[in-house]
């Protein structure tokens, strides 16, 4: 295949490339609250997976999203093999960086599946954020748990996105930083207002509402949620987000169920001032031993009382803390929902506000922000032992 050209755009911050597995159009979650801050000292060049299409020819979509974020699609038609593939998208890379004329370059992974048209960028900087075990999750590569070794060997620092993930990642770098879900805690905080009108396709449904959003796919508990609808008819269960992985004909299908599909992140508000109780009817499952589900403090920031299944990141802090009720079954999750219903909120929602004030995303990258800028630092001296491994590992 040709190589790509991309335009050169004009430049005076470092440039952060970010190779990602999610799309930054499907729903916002830690990658877009993280760019979106970084964009502010970095030129954010964000880089996905290949768009999938029938028929043409190999192509790149090049586009401005808001804040400033460069979002590079490449576009490859379906009989691409995989080695075309990876020469494709290392042309991209490769005018991506040499389009750094001299400017420093952090390269941050979000998946090592992008280690095969990567590993030769001789990056300023290497960051993997770890924000998910994707070894676990449905269809993984065979191939990505060595890819992550290798990534852990050639990152500068990796952050986790959770503390159980942290600490089954503990020794396997000697450079790496629990950062778990955190908050824009004024964006959902607009729920609690209650001027907000209830959306067109949500006013109808009855109250109580038990509401759910996020991805639906193999981390939900489905027949949880079937189980739930059975017990309480006289619930209404809300359920926001795009399917994905599963056959959408898997959902259960009742009555008292709504499922509503993908919103924007900015509509999440008005639909959550209308709900009773926030739910997390993860599964325990393979795809869920690592989470640290975002929507729990966004749940807690407007202002609604949350029923979530086991996860050990809900557990700690939140369950410990008291501000989230867990419940495994069908039966105690009842039992849980009624309990909250009846409970007065004004104590409960001290304890919230009190939780939630000791994090943000702004936090969190200005956080992230003063590790990159320490390993950019010209002062910043490898031993010989450190600085051959790092030279070894780029060949």
């Amino acid at each position: 295949m040709n190589a790509i050209v991309v335009p050169a755009r004009a430049r005076t911050r470092p440039k952060l490339i970010v190779l990602s597995h999610l799309r930054w159009d499907f729903v916002t979650q830690r990658p877009q609250h993280l760019m979106t801050r970084a964009a502010r000292s970095f030129e954010v060049i964000f880089v996905e997976e290949p768009l999938w299409v029938d028929g043409g020819k190999a192509r790149v979509e090049d586009g401005i999203r808001p804040g400033g974020i460069r979002l590079v699609q490449p576009v490859l038609p379906h009989g691409t093999t995989a080695p075309e593939a990876n020469a494709f998208q290392k042309s991209v890379l490769d005018a991506l960086v040499a389009d750094a004329a001299g400017s420093e370059v952090v390269l941050w992974y979000y998946t090592p599946m992008a280690l095969p048209f990567s590993r030769h960028v001789d990056a300023d900087v290497i960051v993997f954020d770890k924000m998910d075990e994707l070894s676990a999750f449905q269809n993984a590569p065979p191939l990505l748990i060595a890819l992550e070794e290798e990534l852990l060997g050639r990152a500068d620092v990796v952050f986790t996105g959770g503390a159980s993930m942290h600490e089954a990642a503990v020794g396997r770098h000697d450079n790496i930083h629990c950062f778990p879900s955190s908050i824009d805690a004024a964006h959902f905080a607009k729920a609690r207002t209650n001027v907000l009108a209830d959306p067109a396709d949500q006013a109808p449904v009855g109250k109580p509402r038990i509401g759910f959003f996020g991805v639906i796919d193999e981390r939900m508990d489905l027949e949880l949620v079937a189980a739930v609808a059975a017990l309480r008819p006289d619930w209404n269960l809300v359920m926001i987000g795009p399917t994905a992985k599963i056959d959408p004909a898997s959902l259960p299908n009742a009555a008292n169920i709504y499922w509503l599909g993908s919103k924007k992140y900015d509509e999440l508000p008005a639909y959550l001032s209308g709900w009773t109780i926030g739910w997390m009817p993860f599964a325990i499952n393979a795809a869920t031993r690592f989470i640290s589900p975002t929507k729990t403090p966004e749940f807690l920031a407007a202002g609604l009382p949350v029923v979530s299944t086991p996860i050990r990141d809900v557990i700690r802090p939140y369950g410990a803390a008291g501000v989230v009720e867990i419940a495994a079954t069908a039966e105690t999750t009842v039992a849980a929902i009624d309990a909250l219903m009846a409970r007065p909120r004004e104590p409960w929602l001290a304890q919230v506000d009190a939780l939630l004030a000791n994090g943000s995303w702004d936090r969190t990258w200005a956080s992230m922000r003063g590790e990159i800028w320490n390993l950019l630092t010209p002062a910043r001296v490898l031993t010989p032992a450190a600085a051959v491994k790092r030279e070894e590992l780029r060949v």
